[in-house]
């Protein structure tokens, strides 16, 4: 099965009829149907690792300040305990708390009401472990690459640049040249196959640290990186600066040639 990373943006994307939005669905055109997905979500941190397992996953609506419609949206996919307890053993011997609180946030759903609006393929959810670092992050997801071959997609979702501080919502199509630089030093790196630069991120451009001020959306890049096979090159896709500061580049591993 593929791996994907695609840059999640602004939550009124699940709603609207954006040049984001077509993008999800002409991209889960070009996808196989899978059996399940693994969603690796910005808007999810953990103290250790957890992943959820719940029979039927709450829609979570983690955001405030947007209209009531979007508050009001569910996506009613089901969870798969055994997926759940199948990633626990793959990272035994650390534990894994199965998690049957949390559902699927934003960062997950946003895109899945694009790529499968039935919501009838069981989801599952990886926590961000706070108490790791980029490295500790790539290591762990590298200990996943089964899942590709048991028809589990893997949905990693965040942003390389995002810095809300910054962003100009008034203007959607404004590109900061320090963005610009970061997002394109991230994708020609991920070309190479440099995935020590990108666990270094904050190397990699004098501007790192704005692009990157916290790094709960760059970190879900790394697990879709550490899941590619070796010799696996990434197909591209939406490569955007958004509203001056959110980078949406998405990639995909396993996906051949373009349509």
């Amino acid at each position: 099965m593929p791996v994907l990373f695609l840059g999640h943006g602004n939550p009124m994307n699940a709603l609207e009829d954006n040049a984001d939005s077509r993008f999800w669905r002409d991209l889960a055109r070009q996808l196989p149907r899978p059996r399940a997905i693994l969603a690796i979500s910005a808007h999810w941190e953990t103290r250790g690792i957890a992943v959820t397992a719940a029979a039927r996953p709450q829609t979570i609506h983690d955001f405030h300040g947007f209209p009531a419609s979007l508050a009001a949206f569910q996506y009613p996919a089901p969870g798969e305990p055994e997926l759940a307890a199948r990633i626990a053993g793959m990272l035994a011997p650390e534990p894994v708390a199965l998690d049957t609180a949390w559902g699927l946030d934003h960062g997950a759903w946003s895109l899945l009401a694009h790529l499968y609006p039935a919501a009838d393929i069981p989801v599952v959810q990886l926590g961000l472990d706070l108490g790791r670092d980029p490295a500790g992050h790539y290591h762990l997801a590298r200990r996943l690459r089964p899942l590709r071959n048991e028809g589990v997609l893997v949905l990693a979702s965040g942003n390389v640049v995002h810095d809300l501080r910054r962003m100009d919502w008034r203007q959607p199509d404004l590109e900061f040249d320090w963005a610009r630089r970061f997002s394109d030093r991230v994708r020609d790196r991920l070309g190479a196959g440099d995935h020590g630069a990108l666990i270094d991120y904050s190397d990699l451009t004098a501007e790192a640290n704005q692009a990157v001020p916290t790094p709960e959306h760059f970190l879900p890049l790394l697990y879709a990186a550490a899941l590619a096979n070796e010799g696996e090159a990434p197909r591209f896709f939406n490569d955007r600066i958004e509203y001056g500061s959110i980078g949406m580049l998405s990639l995909g591993y396993g996906l051949g040639d373009p349509a």
